[in-house]
């Protein structure tokens, strides 16, 4: 069966989504064509904006429509506490839980080495240049529990580990799992029974 041009043209865009194939994609393309087309309308033009209008915080590089974003600007949080993640869905993820009042800093990623991923194509030397400008007194590393993560975790550590208490989400986050699939409740228990982090030969 030959598509015409636009549609086709739609169904690989959507392609472009997380867990989305082509049978998905052409579901999702047809129902909004053919059932919904008010709805499809509404989602262009949301997408359209937040392209045009959504960036990074300037101070955790977390998704923000403003250069410093509405948690980084909060003064009743504790600035002196930073929670380190990959991405912004896991702060989104934490922030469910209610669990946590410091602040947030983003990587944007974790280290990969077979993916070509170092630290500098990540946002941590902006995180160790935060931290040297003083003030911080917790670095909370809540990079995710898989072999990435933890070796995120530990490349951080041995970078700031002299300079401020650094600790690790523990009990409760399953090893090999994902911090956007874990519940609220878990994520509590994680951040309260955070633990040191032992330097090597320590």
């Amino acid at each position: 069966m030959s598509l015409s041009p636009l549609l086709q043209q739609l169904i690989t865009a959507l392609r472009c989504l997380p867990g989305v194939g082509p049978k998905s994609a052409q579901r999702m393309a047809l129902h909004l064509l053919e059932r919904d087309r008010e709805n499809a309308q509404k989602l262009a033009a949301s997408l359209m904006e937040a392209v045009d209008k959504i960036g990074e915080c300037q101070e955790c590089h977390a998704l923000s429509e403003t250069p410093i974003c509405e948690i980084c600007r909060d003064a009743d949080r504790d600035h002196g506490v930073i929670c380190v993640l990959e991405s912004p869905v896991d702060m989104m993820a934490i922030e469910q839980s209610g669990s946590f009042n410091g602040v947030y800093f983003v990587l944007g990623g974790h280290l990969s080495p077979i993916d070509g991923v170092g630290p500098d194509d990540l946002s941590i030397p902006q995180l160790l240049n935060r931290i040297d400008q003083g003030g911080v007194k917790e670095v909370i590393l809540a990079t995710n529990p898989t072999v990435e993560g933890e070796a995120t975790a530990h490349f951080i550590s041995a970078q700031i580990a002299d300079e401020v208490r650094v600790t690790r989400i523990a009990h409760g986050v399953p090893v090999g799992g994902e911090l956007e699939f874990v519940d609220g409740g878990t994520l509590a228990h994680a951040l309260s029974g955070r633990r040191d982090i032992q330097r090597e030969g320590s």
